[in-house]
């Protein structure tokens, strides 16, 4: 389920589901929560990571043609935590950046 939040969307999701996407296996660590940057396109995604990595993240998963049509990769902070970096053509971006829900 997707809720539009003024310019943000909160996405619920089933663990075990998001635990298979991001190659997390096992059950739900405490406050399990993941968090998604949405990118302009697959070019910006593979930048994100980079710049994630040089930052000091670990590239979990890298960027790939997603099969619900986009392009993602996972990256763990370094408390563990894993951020997706995606383009999903089915968002479309505002100029300001805020993800806009199809109707």
């Amino acid at each position: 389920a997707f809720f539009q939040l003024n310019g943000l969307v909160l996405g619920l999701y089933p663990f075990d589901k998001l635990a298979k996407d991001c190659h997390l296996p096992g059950s739900p660590p405490a406050g399990a929560v993941t968090i998604a940057y949405n990118a302009r396109n697959e070019a910006d995604v593979d930048e994100i990571l980079a710049q994630a990595v040089a930052a000091g993240a670990t590239l979990h998963v890298p960027a790939h043609k997603a099969f619900w049509g986009g392009y993602s990769g996972y990256f763990l902070d370094p408390d563990g935590h894993p951020w997706e970096v995606a383009w999903n053509p089915f968002f479309p971006l505002a100029e300001d950046g805020s993800v806009i829900l199809p109707d």
